[in-house]
């Protein structure tokens, strides 16, 4: 018999919950509780409160799920260009 399709699914995370599961509000309006991936755990991907993420879910729960991938956000940065130090620090010689 073949694996079932995973279905994915596009939210925001609303609250962060121990053991490195969060509480996603998808698009669709649903709020579930999603688990970190191992690839995002291997490569030390942090997920915060007010993230777009993207979820798998199998078609036989829907009220769990897998964070798979954290969208980068838009939000602007400092301003401030790569390789100077941040304010307030001297460059030592």
């Amino acid at each position: 018999m073949a694996k079932e399709e995973l279905i994915q699914f596009e939210g925001l995370v609303t609250e962060i919950l121990p053991d490195a599961r969060y509480r996603v509000q998808l698009d669709a309006g649903h709020e579930i509780v999603a688990y970190t991936a191992g690839k995002m755990k291997k490569n030390r991907i942090k997920t915060l409160a007010g993230d777009r993420v993207t979820i798998e879910m199998s078609p036989y729960d829907l009220e769990k799920g897998r964070l798979i991938f954290r969208h980068k956000d838009e939000r602007p940065g400092t301003g401030a260009p790569r390789g100077t130090p941040p304010r307030g620090q001297f460059r030592r010689r």
